[in-house]
């Protein structure tokens, strides 16, 4: 998943350039319509979905992928599930190709009006199309997390102030004729004029492309502003904080006293959650996003209420796939009206800018299903199975982060690995870990944490009582490890993000430079 800067497009369409303060004001009754027509699509979830999926197929039936696929014999979605397999970005790369060479009505009708450029660990540079209809599925939901904030707490005084979204560059390139860049800079061009004079930073230093330059240009940009909105995924946000505190030796919220909403997404927020609130200094609210290139799939629509409501009425079909099956050759497919509270399904998309059946890689639990809402709980691909136990990374975060917060214990990154034991003795998971204020009893957290994995996970617990692994090692971490691991290979920044969980050692054995040596 990117960043969620699109949130930088939240953009209040009534406004007007008129002074700060009537923003606030006229926020608050469109935020209420919005919110109002959220509400009632929730009760609508399933049939939004039918229509969706009805219009997908008569849209693309004239392009060459639908007639690939017969789209014009697809009457229901049993039809759909024979003629279109699952797939991912290798299997649509063809057809990108044909797009790139600058054909048309290949995918979607027409030709994109953007490729979403990001980063595949198989498929090299990925290509995402975005289409003159999709394009408002990223725009619109964005705005939506904000009106949906609004209008439930009533705060919108945010507004007034100077709002920052920490994003890559918007300098587009041109790939057969498309306009070509990360997603968050692509939805930087979308930001109304009305509301430039609130963001930060500027377009210059947003077009700087190595990250601690950029970082430091933004903290000169911002430490003496009305900073209200903080967006970004959260280790880049620590990072921010930490530059900040560090000139001005001042907690956030001393910096930033109107400072009241922080808006993030990428990666699982909670082990970063209690080293963010410390370097803020206080309690502010937040607000979970899931967007990525491929879409932006579901945002929290309730301070009250755990977990992301799905996005279901914005040019989205999802399928859901069990997430022991997703390798599977021909996996059990589900439409959402099927999916059940408590189990992890991998996400599939079909969408109008032309991904089909498309396995973006991220796995989903849902918590509700009136309305749907769902957590992110990982990555197809991220997962320890070197002996058989399938530990994947919400198993892992929970883990670590109860064990932590027992203790006041502050995580600011880790990673975790097999260690396959060659000689005698037994093999055990590794886990990397930064800590901000190490355990007062190191054995006894290590004890906690594999405990709580046990309890988790079954497979690994059958595998620590026969005797077949020894409980998890952890190895500390020196201060801004992870962060120089990133920046040795040349992935600080962006949509950069450090995979929780390794089936190999090739992340770990990098680590061994970056360690604390006792």
């Amino acid at each position: 998943m990117p960043p969620c800067s699109a949130l930088a497009i939240f953009a209040l369409p009534i406004l007007n350039n008129s002074a700060m303060d009537l923003k606030s004001i006229l926020a608050k009754p469109f935020a209420g319509y919005i919110y109002n027509k959220i509400r009632k699509g929730m009760e609508t979830a399933v049939e939004d979905q039918q229509a969706i999926f009805k219009s997908l197929i008569k849209g693309a039936k004239d392009t060459e992928f639908g007639r690939d696929h017969e789209f014009g014999g697809i009457q229901s979605y049993e039809d759909f599930k024979t003629k279109v397999p699952v797939r991912d970005y290798e299997q649509i790369k063809p057809y990108i190709a044909k797009i790139k060479e600058g054909k048309e009505n290949i995918l979607w009708k027409g030709k994109p009006i953007y490729f979403a450029k990001t980063s595949g660990t198989t498929s090299g540079i990925k290509y995402i199309p975005i289409s003159k209809d999709s394009i408002s599925n990223h725009i619109d939901s964005a705005r939506n997390a904000l009106l949906c904030y609004i209008a439930e707490t009533g705060n919108a005084a945010f507004t007034k102030g100077k709002m920052i979204f920490l994003s890559g560059s918007p300098v587009l390139d041109r790939v057969g004729g498309v306009p070509t860049g990360r997603l968050s800079g692509i939805v930087n061009h979308h930001v109304p004029k009305y509301l430039r004079s609130n963001q930060l930073p500027d377009y210059e230093t947003n077009c700087i492309e190595d990250w601690e330059t950029k970082l430091d240009k933004i903290v000169d940009l911002t430490i003496n502003q009305d900073m209200t909105l903080i967006s970004g995924i959260p280790p880049w946000m620590q990072m921010y904080f930490d530059r900040l505190t560090q000139r001005s030796g001042k907690k956030i919220a001393d910096l930033f006293p109107n400072f009241s909403v922080m808006v993030y997404g990428g990666v699982n927020f909670e082990p970063y959650r209690a080293k963010l609130f410390d370097s803020i200094g206080k309690k502010i609210d937040s607000i979970e996003t899931f967007p990525a290139s491929e879409g932006f799939f579901a945002f929290q629509d309730s301070q009250r209420a755990a977990g992301l409501l799905l996005n279901t009425n914005s040019g989205i079909f999802f399928e859901f796939i069990p997430a022991a099956e997703i390798f599977n050759d021909n996996p059990t497919r589900l439409s959402l009206a099927d999916v059940k509270v408590g189990e992890n399904y991998a996400l599939v998309i079909s969408n109008n800018a032309g991904l089909w059946a498309y396995n973006i890689g991220d796995t989903v639990k849902f918590l509700s299903t009136n309305p749907y809402r769902l957590v992110v709980s990982g990555r197809t691909k991220h997962y320890i199975s070197a002996f058989g136990e399938h530990v994947i990374a919400e198993e892992v975060e929970h883990a670590l982060m109860k064990a932590a917060n027992e203790e006041s214990i502050k995580i600011v990154e880790f990673t975790v690995a097999p260690f396959v034991q060659q000689g005698e003795g037994k093999s055990y998971h590794e886990w990397f870990i930064e800590f901000e204020n190490l355990p007062a009893d190191m054995e006894g957290f290590i004890a906690k944490v594999d405990e709580n994995l046990r309890l988790k996970n079954v497979y690994y617990d059958d595998l620590i009582a026969g005797n077949i692994l020894q409980k998890l090692k952890i190895t500390q971490v020196r201060k801004n490890g992870f962060i120089d691991y990133m920046k040795s290979i040349g992935k600080l920044g962006g949509q950069n993000k450090l995979p929780r969980l390794s089936n190999d050692r090739k992340i770990a054995d990098a680590m061994q430079g970056f360690i604390v040596h006792e």
